[in-house]
C-alpha cells in the first residue's frame, strides 16, 4: 500500500498509524490519492485549494485547518502522512487531545490570542457552511446576527499583554462548547465531507399549518439547529408545530389538548415581553402529575439575545412539571422544569399569563429572563416527529396482530374449524 506498507521515518506517523485498522489505512491511501490527482501533484501531495473545496470549509477557517493538518509547514502539501496524524487525533484522539486541536483552530491569526474576532470568523463560516446553501427566502436571520447571539455566551478571562480585550483560555472553550453543543459537534467533524451527513450539519425541516404566518414562529432555523445539537441524529428530522399562543390562544387547557396526541419529546418556547426567547426541551410528553417527573434527557436553553443550553446536572431529578386542577400551594398549576416548588427554572402558570424562571440547581442554568418573573407574549410548542421509532412501533403492533392471527387459525385448524368455509 506504499506509504503506510513501508517502515515510516516518522515517529509521529509511527504512533499514528497504530489508530487504524489495516482496512481503514487502505481507505485513507486511496482516499489520499484520488485528492492528490486532483491537486496535479502526481500523487505526492494535496493542495490547500483541493482540500477546502472538499471538505467545504474555505476562506480563513479552511486554511487554518489545512495549516494545523499538514502541521504549519507552509508549504501547501499535504502529504498521506499528514493526513493520518492528523486524524489519529481529531478523529481517534481522546476528548482533551480533540478538543485542544479544535482550539487551535478557532486561534485564526495563530498568535496564541483566542481573541472575540477569531470566534466570530469562525461562526460565520460554520453559519454560511450550514444554511446558505438552504436559504430561500424565508427569512432566516443573517449570519452575523446569529453569530452575534451566540458569541454573548463565550467567556473571555485571559488577560493579554498590551491588548484592550481579554482572550478566552482553553477552560473558557470547553466552558462555551458545553453551552453551544452544534457548534461542537460541526467542529468536531471537520474532516468529514460536508455532503455526507457531517455531525453539526443537520437541521430539522419544520412544519406548520397553511394558517401559519412564518413571520410570527419564534423558531427561527438557526435556533433550531441549535436546540439539535444537543439531541440524536434521529430526532433531527422533522419537527411539527403543535400550539401557538397567537392562532391556539393562551389557554393550558387548549395547549395541553394540542400537545396531548404526541408521544414524541417536544421543544417548549416562549417569547416574554422584554423581547428574550428561551425555553425546555421535554423528553416526555406533557402528562398531569402531582410532582416532578421526566429523565435526564431534557434541558432549558436560551435563544435571544444570548443562546445557551444547560443540560441536567445530576443534582437532583426534579425535571419536569406538569400540573391541572389541584388546590393546594404545594402543587401549582402550569408547566414547568428543574428547581423546586414556587422556585423553578422555568415556570407557566395554568393562566398562561404569568410565570417565572430562577437560577437552577438541576440544569445549573441562570434566570432565563431579564428578571425572575416573566410575562409571556408568545408561548410554542413542537413536537419531535421520530419517523425510526414511530415505524418501529407500528412495525411491532402488525407483529403482534399477525401472531394472534396465527394463534387464533393455529386454535380452529386443531377444533376443524379453520377451513369450514372452504
Amino acid at each position: 500500500m506504499g506509504n503506510a506498507q513501508s517502515p515510516p521515518a516518522n515517529p509521529r506517523f509511527a504512533s499514528a498509524i497504530r489508530a487504524f485498522t489495516p482496512h481503514e489505512l487502505d481507505d485513507l491511501k486511496q482516499f489520499f490519492v484520488s485528492l492528490a490527482a486532483q491537486s496535479q501533484s502526481k500523487g505526492d501531495y494535496v493542495s490547500s485549494s483541493v482540500f477546502q473545496a472538499y471538505f467545504g470549509l474555505n476562506g480563513p477557517s479552511g486554511e487554518r485547518l489545512f495549516d494545523l493538518v499538514t502541521q504549519k509547514r507552509k508549504d501547501d502539501k499535504l502529504t498521506f502522512e499528514d493526513l493520518v496524524i492528523a486524524k489519529s487525533i481529531y478523529e481517534k484522539g481522546t476528548k482533551d487531545e480533540i478538543e485542544e486541536f479544535i482550539y487551535q483552530l478557532l486561534d485564526i491569526t495563530d498568535d496564541g490570542i483566542l481573541g472575540r474576532s477569531d470566534l466570530e470568523s469562525v461562526l460565520i463560516a460554520i453559519l454560511k457552511s450550514v444554511f446558505l446553501p438552504k436559504v430561500n427566502g424565508d427569512g432566516s436571520s443573517s449570519c452575523q446576527d446569529v453569530a452575534d447571539v451566540f458569541l454573548k455566551a463565550a467567556t473571555f478571562s485571559k488577560d493579554v499583554q498590551g491588548a484592550s480585550e481579554k482572550s478566552m483560555t482553553f477552560e473558557d472553550f470547553r466552558c462555551w462548547c458545553g453551552l453551544l453543543p452544534s457548534v461542537r459537534k460541526f467542529l468536531g467533524s471537520l474532516l468529514i465531507p460536508s455532503d455526507a451527513g457531517r455531525p453539526g450539519s443537520q437541521v430539522p425541516q419544520l412544519l406548520h399549518g397553511e394558517n401559519i404566518d412564518p413571520n410570527m414562529i419564534l423558531l427561527r432555523k438557526e435556533y433550531a439547529w441549535h436546540i439539535g445539537g444537543a439531541l440524536s441524529h434521529q430526532e433531527l428530522e422533522e419537527w411539527k408545530l403543535l400550539y401557538h399562543s397567537a392562532v391556539n390562544g393562551l389557554s393550558f387547557n387548549t395547549f395541553l389538548g394540542s400537545v396531548s396526541n404526541g408521544e414524541g419529546p417536544t421543544v417548549l418556547i416562549v417569547k416574554d415581553k422584554e423581547d428574550c426567547i428561551y425555553g425546555g426541551y421535554a423528553s416526555q410528553p406533557w402528562d398531569r402529575h402531582g410532582d416532578f417527573y421526566g429523565d435526564m434527557k431534557s434541558f432549558l436553553f436560551q435563544l435571544y439575545p444570548k443562546a445557551s443550553i444547560f443540560k441536567p446536572t445530576g443534582a437532583n431529578s426534579n425535571i419536569q412539571w406538569c400540573a391541572a386542577n389541584f388546590s393546594s400551594e404545594n402543587i401549582p398549576n402550569g408547566i414547568g422544569f428543574g428547581g423546586r416548588v414556587n422556585h423553578f427554572g422555568l415556570f407557566l402558570s395554568a393562566s398562561f399569563d404569568v410565570g417565572h424562571s430562577f437560577t437552577c440547581t438541576t440544569f445549573g442554568s441562570p434566570s432565563l429572563s431579564k428578571n425572575n418573573r416573566i410575562l409571556p407574549e408568545v408561548i410554542e410548542c413542537w413536537g419531535i416527529v421520530q419517523k425510526g421509532v414511530q415505524q418501529e412501533k407500528q412495525d411491532a403492533m402488525k407483529g403482534t396482530v399477525l401472531e394472534r392471527f396465527k394463534e387464533d387459525r393455529h386454535m380452529l385448524n386443531m377444533v376443524g374449524l379453520a377451513n369450514s368455509s372452504e
